[in-house]
């Protein structure tokens, strides 16, 4: 799925059935999707359960960061105030208990946690200069390709 010399960015003849943007790099194979990677044209298979993908969110809400954890991040941060999605880690509730250790000097109650400079500048490596539902989308077109 790398990139070639001949490969073209532009704006796909539609947008990505998987994550809505129009954006796109024709490619050798096809049209596929700039931000997660799915092949235009092609179909999830609506008989098929959606793949599992859980993840570790931070959410930060004024001067607090909230560590949770979700296999259906876009229903869970629905109901969730929140100013800002940080970041999305890979991972279940060990990955989540394990940052909820490593940060606990900075609990402030329950799963938040104070908006240090430590626990953003940690959000900000994980998000790594991309928008966290991005990095979503294309864990789930992974997942969805086998």
């Amino acid at each position: 799925m790398g990139t070639t010399g001949d490969d073209v960015a532009g704006e796909m003849p539609g947008p990505c059935v998987l994550c809505g943007s129009p954006a796109g790099t024709r490619r050798v194979d096809g049209w596929r999707c700039a931000v997660c990677a799915w092949r235009y044209g092609d179909s999830p298979d609506a008989d098929l359960p959606r793949p599992r993908i859980e993840v570790v969110y931070y959410l930060r809400f004024a001067e607090r960061i909230k560590i949770g954890t979700t296999a259906n991040p876009r229903q869970r941060l629905s109901v969730i105030w929140h100013d800002e999605l940080l970041a999305f880690e890979r991972g279940g509730r060990a990955v989540e208990q394990a940052r909820h250790r490593e940060f606990a000097h900075l609990r402030e109650g329950g799963e938040w946690f104070a908006a240090t400079d430590e626990l953003v500048g940690h959000a900000r490596h994980l998000a790594d200069g991309r928008d966290p539902w991005e990095r979503y989308a294309r864990w789930v077109s992974a997942a969805l390709q086998g």
